[in-house]
């Protein structure tokens, strides 16, 4: 039985690393979603599993690679939307988070029995940055790597598809941090991620460590090679945007960037970035940006977490403005002043906003679209009754009816030129 156990994980070894190179030769980066994990993990965001799976049905469509669950150590309910979520998806890989510790693995193992071998998996984290390793761990550098490999070889005995991320991997010494990656991957690890944990590089630093792991890891095309950024410095976007050029094989984001602190990669960021930019981050792949501004709303609303007004891609100032020479080109012309159209995302328009800085041809409109002749004098008394509202008032139709009441009336009472 021994023997025949070995062979099959031997033979499982040798598929493993035809799907890694085929992933490789791909040149195509997989979005590893963590919305459902980390995203979660954002003051207030917290989901119901239920809402877990909506969320989850609607990253299926939107064509990530794989999920990034819950954490099935840390309550029933991570557990219970782990399993709704394996039912109700079939195409990403559905992966739990752990720490280096068989309780979490075999918590994982319980919460993914229902997904096939290779729709499945486990995330492994282990701190491994000077900081980690005396104040949270009390831990050597060596005892750090043993107990990596040893939990990696086991979590290698109930699943096909372990990962490893040292966590905060961007304040760890560069040649211990290609040490352990070159030791979990010798184990069998079959991604390594590289985390900035804390969200403090910037992209030229980001893109150069991602550069040397890749030169100091001689095994490194034996695993894929992932990243995962926060946001602490407004740069988490860049940063992943900078190592995808540098050719890494998976960006883990959430939707909305929300996340610890001051969050996580926004997927949607990336997503329209790369297809505006095929010539410097490659194709986007399977991702239908069409559905992305929908599921920024779902997310919104589902943990409460509002969008900011002006949030690229997803706010709801994106495709709206109130001067008047830009809706004068948008009107003319929506690409004169938009760097993409509102279908591309699965937005629903662009929007004309009346107020103080309108023109005449925004007033013009909006009268047409009430059904009402917009004639000069009347244009011109709609927009002198719209800049004489105090600060603050929204113009809807109720208000641009009375204005246009009150400037017919204002008209009519003029004498004769």
């Amino acid at each position: 039985m021994g023997l025949f156990n070995s062979f099959g994980r031997k033979a499982k070894t040798v598929i493993k690393q035809q799907v890694i190179k085929h992933h490789r030769r791909a040149g195509t980066v997989l979005f590893s979603d963590t919305t459902l994990r980390d995203g979660e993990q954002m003051p207030g965001a917290t989901l119901e599993p239920d809402e877990k799976v909506r969320i989850a049905v609607e990253l299926e469509k939107l064509g990530v690679h794989s999920l990034d669950a819950g954490f099935p150590a840390s309550s029933e309910s991570d557990v219970e939307g782990i399993r709704k979520i394996v039912k109700a998806v079939r195409k990403p890989v559905v992966t739990a988070l752990c720490r280096t510790l068989k309780g979490d693995v075999d918590a994982a193992e319980d919460a993914l029995s229902g997904a096939a071998p290779h729709k499945r998996g486990v995330s492994l984290f282990c701190g491994s940055s000077p900081l980690h390793r005396e104040f949270k761990l009390n831990k050597s550098k060596e005892e750090i790597i043993s107990l990596t490999t040893g939990m990696i070889d086991y979590a290698l005995s109930k699943f096909d598809i372990v990962a490893f991320s040292p966590e905060d991997a961007s304040r760890t010494e560069l040649p211990y941090l290609c040490e352990l990656y070159r030791e979990a991957i010798d184990a069998g690890a079959t991604t390594v991620g590289f985390t900035d944990t804390v969200g403090v590089l910037a992209p030229d630093t980001a893109r150069d460590t991602v550069r040397r792991i890749q030169d100091g890891v001689p095994n490194i095309d034996k695993a894929l090679f992932a990243v995962h950024f926060h946001n602490d410095l407004g740069l988490a976007v860049a940063n992943t945007l900078a190592c995808i050029q540098e050719n890494v094989n998976v960006v883990q984001c959430t939707i909305n960037g929300i996340g610890e602190r001051a969050g996580n990669t926004s997927l949607e960021e990336v997503a329209i970035a790369m297809s505006m930019h095929p010539d410097l981050y490659g194709p986007l792949g399977k991702l239908d940006t069409t559905k992305l501004v929908p599921l920024c709303e779902l997310v919104s609303e589902l943990t409460g977490i509002p969008l900011p007004i002006n949030k690229p891609v997803a706010g709801r100032t994106v495709f709206a403005t109130e001067a008047g020479i830009h809706q004068d080109g948008l009107l003319k012309n929506p690409d004169t002043y938009l760097p993409f159209r509102p279908e591309r995302v699965g937005a629903s328009g662009i929007e004309l906003v009346l107020g103080r800085h309108s023109g005449r041809r925004a007033v013009a409109h909006h009268l047409e679209q009430l059904g009402v002749e917009p004639t000069d004098e009347l244009v011109v008394g709609v927009l002198d009754g719209i800049k004489t509202l105090p600060k603050g008032t929204v113009i809807d139709e109720s208000c641009l009816c009375d204005l246009v009441t009150r400037a017919g009336q204002s008209g009519a009472s003029r004498p004769p030129a």
